[in-house]
């Protein structure tokens, strides 16, 4: 027991911070309830698939900053697909999304791998490649999403045997985003695909020499990191109800969440629960703000500031973590 406590102590820390935010987002607004919990899981969706998608990738040793672009080219993708379209057919449609964002996360990851140019610049090359994608296939904020696909992030979800008021704890918004966490990500944690993403990230010398395929494991890094992009940008399509073609300010979040959630920019070390533990945080703390009346343009310094001192820090770190 102390073993395991002693291991995810960062998460631990990171769970009673945000317990202690929403005792004081309590304070703050006493009518902070059902609605105020079912608006913060909302705001936080896309912004929580997109960090499990960037740190899937860090801790493979790599980062992709096309992941708001990708997000982008599937929002439009799904409104534009789904206006008209039954339910039969959005479904199919959810699906095809899917494919594509993994296919956008393989393109990028066998550009890095066959050109060896570094990462940094040619994901940054291929953020502007999807976002003009995403202009093309919708050049305005349009199209529309399945009125069921937008019923798993409104409400709560009511269990069986369980009293109504238990549910103002159990927002559908984060029920969906633990599903694909669960259905995605512990499957290949646990596979030997996961210990691949490990050790490639941890030392990729090493792993080479002892029989890993680093170029194959990169590329499928980026692959999932492509598909978590696509959940991201289907959740923009159903909390707003249709395809947003301009990148969100996902990029930097996502970062900063990864950062401060525990994951080693280097690669190698991390999980995915701290990173969305760090996005409703984040959350919060904008939240928290509004409330407060503090002006926007503040708020908007603040919680920049506060991306970019973590972002640093995680940056020192890694630095720190090669030289060792």
């Amino acid at each position: 027991m102390t073993r395991i406590l002693s291991k995810n102590i960062w998460t631990l820390g990171l769970a009673a911070l945000l317990a202690v935010l929403l005792v004081i987002t309590k304070l703050i607004q006493p009518d902070f309830g059902v609605s105020g919990l079912d608006s913060l899981g909302r705001a936080a969706l896309p912004f929580a698939l997109a960090s499990l998608g960037m740190a899937v990738v860090v801790i493979a040793g790599g980062i992709d900053l096309s992941l708001a672009s990708m997000m982008a080219v599937t929002s439009v993708t799904a409104a534009t697909l789904m206006d008209g379209a039954s339910d039969g057919q959005s479904v199919l449609v959810v699906l095809f999304v899917l494919l594509l964002g993994a296919a956008m996360g393989t393109v990028n990851g066998t550009l890095v791998v066959v050109s060896r140019v570094p990462d940094i610049v040619v994901t940054l090359s291929m953020l502007f490649v999807w976002q003009g994608t995403a202009l093309l296939i919708l050049n305005a904020p349009g199209g529309a999403a399945a009125p069921w696909l937008r019923a798993l992030s409104v409400g709560g979800v009511t269990l069986p045997f369980v009293p109504e008021a238990l549910t103002v704890w159990l927002p559908k918004s984060v029920v969906f985003l633990f599903v694909c966490l669960a259905v995605v990500w512990l499957p290949i944690r646990r596979s030997k695909l996961g210990l691949m993403f490990y050790a490639v990230g941890s030392d990729a010398l090493a792993a080479f020499r002892s029989g890993v395929p680093v170029g194959r494991t990169k590329i499928a890094a980026y692959a999932v990191t492509g598909l978590f992009a696509a959940l991201g940008g289907i959740a923009v399509t159903m909390s707003t109800g249709i395809g947003e073609p301009i990148p969100g300010p996902y990029l930097l979040a996502a970062v900063a969440a990864v950062v401060l959630g525990g994951v080693v920019l280097g690669g190698g070390r991390g999980g995915l629960i701290g990173p969305v533990l760090a996005v409703f945080i984040l959350r919060l703390v904008r939240m928290d703000l509004t409330l407060m009346s503090v002006d926007p343009n503040v708020t908007t310094i603040v919680e920049g500031s506060i991306m970019v001192v973590v972002v640093m820090f995680g940056g020192v770190v890694a630095m720190r973590g090669r030289r060792t």
